[in-house]
């Protein structure tokens, strides 16, 4: 199957769902990125900013570019003229960092809070009283330049379908904790981003609203 052909399947899955597709194009040279492009697609995420920073001049200007990957504070810079997303908020610093450097480009970048929520130690993300005092902190309180518009989490890497399904039910359980809790009267506060080339569908079953595909899409990578 070809990239239009796997990005064609994927908008079906999602016909009448109200998720979105985020293509995930890490290591993918930008020719394969057109290609997505030219079959509709209009979200990209990228893991690492010096890729990221390197591929946007080189495509369209009405790409939504997310950041997925752990982002350390020194880099927000590169990103901050262009990023629409950044689906890897995980510390108060790093917001911080993030309001900063939007507010020297005049730009409201929006985040998603990152959740642990797999086994691997590996992966990064926030606990719910992580999450709770970087929402009642100050910073949170003065924000222009960032808009906090849900949450994100990387399910554990397995083919147990009650694990993954009970991890993306507790990745729901803290999205509308925090919803009723913080964001009542924000309806922009509505992004579950959850699933990816292996687990989607179960993330959808449980609620997801923006799947993150790369493998599926482009085949393994290069």
């Amino acid at each position: 199957m070809s990239i239009a052909e796997n990005i064609r399947f994927f908008e079906e899955q999602l016909a009448g769902t109200g998720a979105r597709l985020v293509v995930v194009t890490k290591t993918h040279p930008v020719e394969r990125l057109r290609e997505a492009y030219e079959a509709g697609a209009r979200i990209f995420g990228e893991n690492r900013v010096q890729e990221m920073t390197a591929k946007q001049p080189e495509l369209p200007n009405d790409v939504e570019w997310h950041l997925i990957g752990h982002l350390q504070t020194n880099k927000v810079k590169y990103i901050a003229p262009f990023v629409h997303t950044v689906q890897s908020l995980d510390s108060l610093k790093l917001l911080e960092e993030l309001e900063k450097q939007a507010a020297k480009h005049n730009r409201v970048i929006d985040a998603l809070l990152q959740f642990h929520i797999g086994e691997e130690a590996t992966k990064t993300g926030l606990t719910l009283p992580e999450a709770e005092n970087l929402l009642t902190s100050d910073t949170f309180r003065q924000l222009r330049h960032v808009r906090i518009v849900g949450v994100m989490g990387v399910a554990t890497f397995t083919d147990d379908e009650a694990q993954l399904r009970r991890e993306f039910q507790t990745l729901r359980g803290y999205f509308e904790q925090l919803q009723v809790r913080y964001f009542m009267d924000q309806p922009a506060f509505r992004e579950l981003s959850m699933g990816m080339s292996s687990d989607y569908s179960l993330a959808l079953q449980e609620g997801s609203t923006l799947i993150r595909v790369g493998s599926a899409i482009f085949g393994a990578r290069g």
